[in-house]
């Protein structure tokens, strides 16, 4: 019998049923993710976010599943071609393809060859052919021959010659190995096993597609590509570059009509008893089992299999894309500090925002520093002034077009005015100018020019990047591999999700934050986040998290959702600027009545707090879980899981490409991490990449564990191609730049995509790659 959704899920989950059939009774309620994996334990079992978002996932996807088969039962059925064996093997397929595969004969279809020739009256040609070998094709073929007629029925086909009606024998017997969901299935896992992506230029294109230039004469088991390079090589193919075909190892090449018999079409002859016996039919029914390989089933697994690669490519692009994002907006902020945003331009000049502590904009300005105009002094004289009169203590400059050159105009200012005690960071400037367009920044800077929100943006994305980059579609932040080539359904949902989960596990201060912020809480909706803040407004501060009931259209089941993860700073009960949910206030009250503790007096005692035994206070409401939480949320009330703020130093005098040299360890910050390593900032207006082999001295599997967007790292420098804007890097300190004129394989090279998955699986004794090892992963990240 097959597993029910539930069993399923708690297979893949390795966990219990009854905490799968919790967590889907709470999903379907309404409750979202982050309330779930935090205030729902002792229903889940303790299932976490991270448990519950694959949960939620495949839940769609097995919902979905269920539906297509009842859709296809129903479909067969009312076909009256349903029996029982069919009803079972269709009731116990364990996923999509299966279920496709079953349904193949029986999918409503357009006219075909086949049916052409059942119409004319051939299928019992076609049987006999198959039953009995022993008959000569030509011969029987001879019984077959009629003239076309018309009848009530319509138009009925007429057998020509024999030459007609053995190919119309043919078209039925093809069809019919063809849709054998069972031989299909042994087919996809032999091409699946054996099949070999290969890309070569196409001609003429060599130039134009030289950022291809890996891919023009590649090959890989489709098993091993990994997600960077399928994106690729689909990529050169959709541009027209690249003619990329599938085709197996015991081949030279792709199909041919004369290349030998191969393992497929074996398989074919062997399912249903062709065998060469020198009888008259044999060669008949072999050619046509070559014919069922070459004409129908090759090319329908060529397209499924390249479209599975290519989902599976998307999926793990997806993946990225949520890792960069969540360690982006869990990027340590630099607080409440007045900070001085610089969006750097040249002939446009440099926008210049100031916000205070709060991030209200307090001054603006464009200055004209860079070429033509050349105003350095000018603009180091307002700078200073703005900088004096707000106190400001942080400059955040965007890395876009005169980044470094903006960078050095700060350095002057830092260095002219020493009294100001100024630090300056480098911020990636991504999606600023779609925030700058986009309605909310109109409502929110009415009365700005376009070109200074941006400076806005990068201002405060440094002082809370959380709370500002929520305010961007999360695809415009430029941290995803080939974002533009993947699902953007999917995209969406999966970066959705990220940015709930990091807004909830850091919380919100319900009296300061934004409404894009406020809507990504848990339970609140966009228009609810907007009368939250339209209410403030009216009324003024809340003064507890009770206060929310009388937001318009704020119901019960929304605050049990959302009241948790919202802060309310100062107010008179502590417990509302904590992660103590309401609903368990009582319980806190109870706690404290038994230790005889006032609340201000317990909040922070962590020797007190530890000392308390969750299990005491347990009952039938709140379990050793959730009182185990509230323990430690009391030690810490509101405490930020983000990481101390702190900042990279880029090396003086290193401005620009041309200035790196080999064995130059340098301090960046990571700005991408994808499948085949890291890209970092060193200050040259050209990331480099540090190769997943050059992440660390053991073996990388995936880069992520390693290092993450934001990171400040120390890096060596191994190798420069200024032509091409690649630089090499590694973060194994230890390690040596080539010396010039070694060869390729010297260094590790995989320039030859053959080689490719071997370096892959030796990376951990590999020296790190240089050069051209690196081209293959130096495709463009950004879509």
């Amino acid at each position: 019998m097959l597993p029910t959704i539930e069993q399923r899920l708690a297979i893949e989950l390795a966990a219990k049923p009854v905490q799968v059939a919790a967590a889907i009774a709470l999903l379907d309620e309404g409750a979202t993710v982050p309330f779930i994996a935090r205030y729902r334990k002792e229903a889940t079992g303790g299932l976490d976010d991270i448990q519950l978002r694959l949960l939620e996932e495949r839940l769609r996807y097995l919902r979905e599943l269920e539906d297509r088969r009842a859709a296809i039962i129903s479909s067969i059925t009312e076909q009256n071609k349903m029996t029982p064996a069919l009803l079972d093997a269709v009731t116990h397929a364990e996923d999509k393809t299966r279920l496709e595969d079953l349904y193949l004969p029986y999918k409503q279809k357009r006219r075909t060859k086949a049916q052409i020739a059942i119409e004319a009256g051939l299928a019992p040609l076609a049987d006999n052919l198959l039953g009995d070998p022993t008959i000569a094709p030509e011969e029987e073929a001879a019984k077959y021959l009629r003239e076309a007629f018309t009848s009530d029925d319509g138009n009925n086909p007429g057998v020509a010659d024999t030459k007609a009606a053995l190919d119309g024998a043919r078209q039925i017997l093809m069809e019919r190995f063809a849709e054998d969901a069972t031989l299909l299935q042994s087919l996809r896992e032999y091409v699946q096993e054996h099949g070999i992506v290969e890309s070569k230029v196409v001609e003429g294109k060599q130039d134009e597609g030289e950022k291809f230039a890996d891919y023009f004469d590649y090959s890989e088991t489709i098993s091993t590509v990994p997600s960077h390079r399928a994106l690729a090589l689909l990529r050169g193919r959709r541009e027209g570059i690249l003619d990329v075909v599938l085709r197996l190892d015991t081949e030279a090449e792709k199909p041919k009509w004369d290349a030998p018999h191969n393992p497929c079409e074996g398989r074919i002859a062997a399912r249903f008893g062709i065998k060469n016996q020198g009888r008259p039919a044999d060669k008949w029914l072999a050619d046509t089992a070559r014919w069922t390989w070459r004409v129908k089933s090759f090319m329908h697994l060529e397209t499924e299999l390249m479209g599975a690669l290519r989902e599976r490519a998307e999926l793990d692009a997806i993946n990225v894309f949520a890792l960069n994002l969540k360690a982006l907006l869990l990027a340590a902020p630099a607080g409440p500090r007045a900070t001085m945003g610089l969006d750097p331009g040249l002939r446009t000049g440099v926008k210049v925002a100031v916000v205070d502590a709060t991030g209200k904009v307090v001054d603006t300005a464009v200055i004209y520093p860079h070429q033509p105009r050349n105003d350095w002094d000018g603009s180091l004289h307002v700078l200073g002034a703005l900088a004096a009169k707000h106190n400001v203590s942080l400059i955040s400059i965007g890395n876009g077009t005169a980044s470094r050159e903006t960078d050095k105009l700060a350095q002057d200012l830092i260095k002219q005015r020493a009294e100001l005690k100024l630090t300056k960071i480098v911020v990636s400037e991504a999606g600023a100018s779609v925030y700058s367009a986009s309605e909310f920044a109109s409502r929110e800077l009415p009365d700005m020019d376009v070109s200074l929100r941006g400076a806005v943006s990068i201002a405060r994305r440094l002082q809370d990047p959380l709370a500002e980059l929520v305010k961007i579609d999360p695809k415009s932040i430029g941290v995803g591999q080939y974002q533009h080539d993947v699902s953007q359904t999917q995209l969406a949902r999966s970066l959705d999700a990220v940015v709930e989960d990091c807004v909830n596990a850091v919380g919100v201060d319900v009296n300061t934050a934004s409404a894009p912020l406020l809507a990504r809480v848990s339970g609140l909706s966009s228009s609810v986040a907007q009368a939250i803040v339209t209410y403030r407004d009216l009324k003024g501060a809340f003064t507890s998290r009770a206060d929310l009931k009388a937001v318009p259209r704020l119901g019960e089941k929304t605050f049990e959702q959302a009241a948790g993860f919202l802060r309310v700073m100062g107010g008179a009960n502590p417990l509302d600027a904590s992660a103590v949910h309401p609903e368990s206030y009582p319980l806190v009250e109870k706690i404290l009545a038994d230790i005889k503790k006032e609340m201000k007096a317990v909040i922070g005692d962590a020797s007190l707090l530890k000392t308390l035994n969750p299990a005491r206070y347990a009952d039938d409401k709140f379990g050793v879980p959730t009182i185990t939480d509230i323990l430690k949320e009391l030690e810490k009330p509101g405490r930020d899981p983000r990481p101390e703020f702190t900042t990279a130093t880029f090396k003086e005098g290193v401005e620009e490409i041309r200035d790196l040299r080999p064995d130059m360890i340098l301090e960046g910050v990571v700005t991408n991490v994808a499948a085949f390593g890291a890209f970092v900032d060193i200050g040259v207006h050209q990331d480099g990449l540090v190769h997943i082999s050059a992440l660390s001295n053991t073996f990388v599997k995936d880069p992520h564990t390693v290092v993450k967007a934001g990171q400040v790292v120390r890096v060596k420098v191994l190798e420069v191609d200024e032509k091409r804007k690649r630089i090499a890097l590694t973060m194994r300190l230890t390690d040596s730049a080539p010396q010039p004129g070694s060869k390729p394989e010297q260094r590790g090279d995989r320039t030859d995509g053959k080689r490719l998955a071997q370096h892959q699986q030796k990376q951990d004794r590999a020296p790190a790659p240089a050069g051209g090892s690196m081209a293959a992963a130096f495709a463009k990240l950004r879509g």
